[in-house]
């Protein structure tokens, strides 16, 4: 169920009315806000579970679901999960605790595998951020359902050291009650316990029978303060069951309800509910759709007078690691743009596998092209790798015993380097670039050449604007032609795969590699924006 667009609202529309209700609204923090510190998120956790059963269950290789960043992986885990009744549905609320239950009922083992988990994480911009408005009394008192300490290391950092913040988990639940009366600002309550703590509730059963003294306490803060959640998804039931009880006190959320969600998908059906119940009983609620938890504390703080940003500046310093593009000068200078990678956020998860007496890459390139068939090829250990028809693949490679035909799993680890896998994948992206932009493709080692076929084209106006005429021939060489175009390759950065392009003269009639243009114009940037389109 996806909540109308009454209740949402922006992000800028959020932080303008944050920055106007200094310390009147309370923050209640979810495993999503960890994530930029290195801790895994309950969604990670959630696949990790499935394929620890999976394998101890099935009794199989862990290399066999290895990558579970693999929607084929994935898919085949889901299914698993989904033929058992034993296990909560995929995605229903009661599947992270049911699944950690599952695969670690004991309650040691439960501790161990989240301490290795947190162990590492360090605080994020996000969190600095959050004890930086702490310190300055914008925000006084946050929950969390999380095990982490990074909310008390970051505000060791910003207060140089912890005494000033009052942590409370599941070992002493009435000091919530004696801290909030008191008014010992800053709090934090860690309502299902502290990774340090003898007590950690995370199983159904746990999460149900949350601590009745904590909660109540969180009842009673929600008629006193507004209300903030980020990274959390709404998936336990006693948690929801408290924020939907606040609306039954007499003043239920006095400075607003904001629930922080991420992506474009919808919340889960509870947390539309509550807003929708909320805004009934005449609360100011909303969705409030962000990036991520780093980037909208950033937006925050920006907004909010007398903070000390100190903390702020030294973590942002420390953490610089692009430098800025030297200015070219003169008729020389490298590099030409300063913006040339393009994220590839969707690729093909699988190819066609092949096993067969055949040689190495030379030999069944040869194969296809001696078939006659439109084949994309690579060799690799595992056989020869392919994208095409089943039929076309056949012919090119029968007459070389096929012993094997099965599809090939790309895996990530072997997109980070120079592998089979990527060539073929850069050689698909190359030959779709210039089937639909109509360009002549030549293939070089160490990346793929594109020019337009026909430069008179109308389309390639905004780039014979930008550097004149897009052909031509070398002066004192007629037998030498040029044009105007890019190189395409593909890198691995920031784990992820990226299209990286550079501006480049191709020459036709010579032997020579064309080498990049030195020129301070950013044609490449307009060819790619051309091809783009």
């Amino acid at each position: 169920m996806r909540i109308d667009s009454g209740s949402e609202i922006t992000v800028d529309d959020f932080a303008r009315r944050f920055s106007m209700r200094r310390g009147k609204l309370m923050w209640f923090l979810g495993a999503g806000a960890s994530a930029a510190a290195g801790v895994p998120t309950a969604w990670d956790m959630i696949w990790e579970f499935k394929q620890q059963l999976y394998v101890s269950r099935r009794k199989v290789s862990p290399k066999l679901v290895s990558d579970l960043a693999n929607p084929v992986i994935r898919e085949q885990l889901k299914a698993f999960i989904s033929e058992n009744d034993q296990f909560p549905l995929p995605d229903s609320p009661e599947e992270y605790a049911g699944l950690f239950e599952a695969a670690y009922p004991n309650e040691n083992d439960r501790r161990a595998y989240l301490d290795g988990k947190i162990d590492g994480g360090k605080p994020s911009y996000g969190h600095l951020a959050l004890a930086t408005m702490m310190k300055a009394g914008v925000t006084k008192l946050v929950w969390t359902t999380n095990f982490d300490a990074l909310v008390a290391d970051a505000c060791a950092k910003v207060y140089d050291g912890t005494g000033k913040l009052s942590t409370i988990a599941l070992d002493a639940p009435d000091l919530a009650s004696q801290v909030i009366a008191s008014e010992r600002w800053p709090a934090e309550i860690k309502l299902h316990g502290d990774f340090r703590s003898r007590r950690l509730k995370n199983t159904t059963e746990e999460l149900r029978s949350q601590d009745a003294r904590l909660r109540q306490s969180l009842i009673s803060c929600c008629a006193r303060f507004g209300l903030v959640v980020a990274g959390y998804s709404g998936r336990d039931n006693s948690v929801m069951a408290s924020f939907s009880d606040a609306l039954k006190e007499p003043t239920p959320y006095p400075n607003g309800l904001f629930w922080l969600h991420r992506g474009d998908g919808s919340p889960l059906p509870a947390v539309s509910d509550l807003i929708e119940r909320a805004q009934a009983a005449n609360v100011e609620a909303a969705i409030v759709r962000i990036d991520n938890f780093d980037e909208t504390l950033r937006d925050l703080v920006r907004l909010i007078d007398g903070l000390d940003h100190a903390a702020l500046e030294a973590f942002t310093a420390s953490r610089k690691i692009w430098t800025p593009a030297p200015q070219i000068s003169g008729n020389k200078g490298f590099p030409v743009i300063r913006f040339n990678a393009v994220p590839l956020s969707s690729l093909p998860t699988v190819c066609r596998k092949v096993e067969c007496n055949i040689g190495g890459a030379a030999n069944a390139k040869q194969a296809v092209e001696n078939a006659g068939v439109d084949v994309l090829v690579a060799r690799s250990r595992a056989g020869v790798l392919a994208f095409g028809a089943d039929s076309d693949v056949k012919a090119a490679f029968d007459p070389f015993g096929i012993t094997n035909f099965d599809l090939h799993t790309f895996e990530s680890k072997r997109l980070r380097y120079d592998s089979a896998e990527r060539g073929l994948l850069r050689d698909a992206l190359s030959r779709g670039l210039a089937r639909q932009h109509e360009l002549l493709l030549s293939k070089r080692r160490s990346a793929d050449q594109l020019a337009p076929a026909e430069p008179d084209d109308p389309k390639w106006q905004p780039l014979k604007k930008l550097v004149g005429s897009l052909r031509g021939t070398l002066s004192g060489h007629p037998e030498i032609t040029w044009r105007e175009g890019i190189s395409v390759r593909l890198d691995w950065a920031n784990d992820q795969l990226w299209l990286l392009i550079e501006p480049r003269t191709i020459f036709e009639g010579s032997t020579q590699e064309p080498r990049p243009r030195r020129q301070t114009l950013p044609e490449s940037a307009v060819f790619a924006d051309i091809i783009g389109n």
